[in-house]
């Protein structure tokens, strides 16, 4: 009986002493960025019933705007491997196109406040009656990139792009510079259609 004793003891004072020496000091980690993953760039005509079309990403999924249920020609354009978003919301010119030119750019530059610059460009595609302004936000604003395209008598599209993490230019530049070439092909590509 004493030598179970002395056997409990003597583990108990083991494991006591097992545990006091593997004793490190606790540092905590800094928050880590997901993981950046670049595919191929391949593109797919976007096949939805809105009236207008474009090239998106064969790696990004499109969908109605769940947000905006009554507004069927709003258009999401997931990049679940970047954590990224375009959203697109379509309105029908009715003698308001210069209303919505002025919100469009009031939205973009509602950024201003966090980002270091905000770079407008024209753009125009008259072979398919497309022509609109694009916003490049400089610094760490939550959407890097935004856009309004338009025929001027009947069709206006606006668009942006979000990334779903904390904006810190220093880390998601790669993904910013890889999403705005597929924000540009997209613009580049876009036309008009009727609804059938």
């Amino acid at each position: 009986m004493l030598k179970v004793k002395l056997n409990y003891i003597l583990l108990l004072f083991g494991l006591l002493f097992n545990f006091n020496s593997c004793r490190k000091e606790f540092t905590p980690r800094p928050r880590g960025y997901f993981r950046i993953s670049l595919p191929a760039k391949h593109y797919k005509s976007l096949e939805m019933s809105v009236p207008y079309n474009f090239q998106i990403p064969v790696y990004s999924n499109a969908g109605h705007d769940s947000l905006n249920l009554k507004q069927l020609d709003w258009v999401t354009i997931e990049v679940p491997a970047n954590h990224a978003q375009i959203h697109l919301s379509y309105k029908k010119i009715e003698k308001n196109l210069g209303e919505f030119i002025e919100e469009s750019r009031t939205l973009a530059y509602k950024h201003s406040q966090k980002a270091s610059s905000i770079e407008e460009q024209i753009f125009m595609n008259p072979s398919k009656n497309v022509f609109g302004t694009i916003y490049n936000i400089k610094g760490n604003a939550a959407s890097p990139i935004q856009f309004y395209l338009t025929d001027s008598i009947k069709h206006f599209l606006r668009g942006s792009l979000y990334i779903k993490e904390i904006p810190n230019i220093d880390s998601l530049q790669p993904v910013i510079e890889f999403l705005n070439q597929d924000v540009i092909r997209l613009i580049e590509t876009t036309e008009w259609k009727e609804r059938k």
